[in-house]
């Protein structure tokens, strides 16, 4: 009888087990659905316009370079548009890798220290950094002009990667430091009783640790840098040293305020593949990056 009684639980648990499977399969599709809706949603409204762009950059259009036929026209003419596009390329790429080498030397250096290192007025400079976030970005760029035409900076690509570079540091700075308290001190530790300084542990253990932070702070100064427009705007003044940016918006407007929107649409196709290109390569480790010291104990 006792046999019995428990081959029929056997047989009832069976049966049922594929039911409750069943359940939550259609609970989690049901669930489901209204999020794949909104995401996909959202994803038309965002992506929309950058296609409309695309699509319109090679659409023959009166006005334009490109009237007869779909083609090519708006980009030779966003190609040869004065220095040529090009140069204004090379302008932009220069800008972004130089920010985003001091982004990433000061924010790592500044992090190690702040996560690490216990010294005097420590929280207090720390907040000094962050309340750079407070302060119009439009505002400091007269006064930062008058310095870096005092030190010879002025017209300078390099001047224009310094002051970038300075705009990026309080999230930088805020992202490295908590990526390195994420990781478990015992690791440094066990470096420098191996023999590293504080620097080789950096070096050597930290930094490999902390790679997807550095990704996403590099990402972030690149993506701001590239797309730039004020900073060279203010600071430059030599047409072949613009950035793309720049040239895009002076190659906008021609004769008697005539707006080359085909040229424009041009340009704003190139200024985003570079970025999405990018992103897409990198978004793993993006992602990783911001769930740094998520769950830190």
């Amino acid at each position: 009888m006792a046999l019995q009684t428990q081959t029929t639980a056997t047989d009832l648990i069976r049966v049922e087990e594929p039911r409750r499977r069943t359940r939550s399969t259609a609970a989690r599709i049901a669930f489901g659905i209204p999020y794949w809706v909104l995401t996909t949603a959202l994803a038309i409204i965002f992506l929309y316009p950058l296609i409309w762009t695309a699509i319109s950059s090679f659409e023959p259009r009166a006005g334009t370079s490109q009237v007869d036929g779909w083609g090519f026209g708006n980009y030779v003419a966003l190609a040869n548009y004065q220095a040529g596009i090009w140069v204004y390329l090379g302008n932009s790429l220069f800008v972004s890798l130089l920010t985003v080498l001091l982004t990433l030397v000061v924010s790592g250096l500044g992090g190690y220290a702040f996560a690490r290192f216990s010294f005097p007025g420590k929280n207090l400079l720390f907040l000094t950094v962050l309340a750079i976030l407070m302060v119009p970005y439009a505002t400091l760029l007269i006064p930062l002009y008058v310095i870096l035409n005092a030190v010879g900076l002025s017209n300078s690509l390099v001047g224009v990667a310094i002051v970038l570079a300075m705009f990026q540091l309080p999230f930088s700075m805020f992202m490295m430091r908590i990526s390195f308290e994420s990781v478990p001190r015992e690791l440094d530790e066990a470096a420098m009783v191996d023999g590293c300084s504080s620097f080789g542990a950096l070096w050597r253990v930290l930094l490999p640790a902390v790679k997807p932070g550095l990704i996403t702070v590099g990402l972030f100064a690149f993506l701001a840098a590239w797309n730039d427009f004020m900073a060279p705007l203010i600071l430059i003044t030599d047409t072949n040293r613009m950035t793309l940016p720049l040239a895009v918006a002076n190659l906008r407007v021609q004769v008697q305020g005539v707006i080359d929107y085909g040229a424009t649409e041009a340009g704003v196709v190139v200024l985003a593949l570079p970025c999405i290109l990018l992103f897409l390569i990198l978004q793993r480790h993006y992602v990783r990056g911001f769930m740094s010291g998520a769950f830190k104990g």
